[in-house]
């Protein structure tokens, strides 16, 4: 008989984490870490976890390829703007989702933060952007860079 840990308990009690917090350029509450599950240069590919402070934010970003999401614990929002309406979505545990990418988001926790992993894949190279106001492109990262953890701070 093979028995498991339920997936919210064992990647949040174990394993490095790679912590942002608040950063003076952006007028929002940041707090949040992510986890490097595994990854392919031959694919493009990573898998991580990301995990929100309660009411916290994430930096203002685009993701460049296709991502896929499972919201693992807590309540995790997004918000992008879809043929010029602001369109607000709350994902509880077990919500999945599938983007193309390309839309610009913003993503936060609700009252008990969040847990999240993502399955993202890369485009020449390249995972998401951080954007400042008007979706001026702040910083961009390589998948080495996010891998490495060598991320805009």
């Amino acid at each position: 008989m093979t028995t498991s840990t339920p997936a919210t308990q064992l990647p949040a009690d174990s394993g490095e984490w790679l912590h942002f917090g608040p950063d003076p350029r952006f007028e929002y509450p940041i707090d949040y870490a992510i986890r490097i599950l595994g990854w392919s240069p031959d694919t493009q590919t990573v898998d991580f976890l990301g995990k929100w402070a309660p009411h916290a934010y994430c930096h203002f970003h685009r993701h460049l390829g296709a991502t896929t999401s499972l919201v693992l614990e807590g309540e995790h929002h997004t918000v992008e703007t879809v043929a010029g309406r602001e369109v607000h979505q709350v994902r509880n545990p077990g919500d999945y989702a599938r983007k193309a990418g390309g839309e610009a988001h913003m993503e936060f926790a609700g009252p008990r933060g969040s847990l999240v992993f993502f399955s993202m894949q890369a485009v020449d190279g390249h995972l998401f952007e951080v954007l400042g106001r008007a979706e001026r492109v702040l910083a961009q990262t390589s998948l080495e860079e996010f891998v490495a953890g060598d991320l805009p701070r």
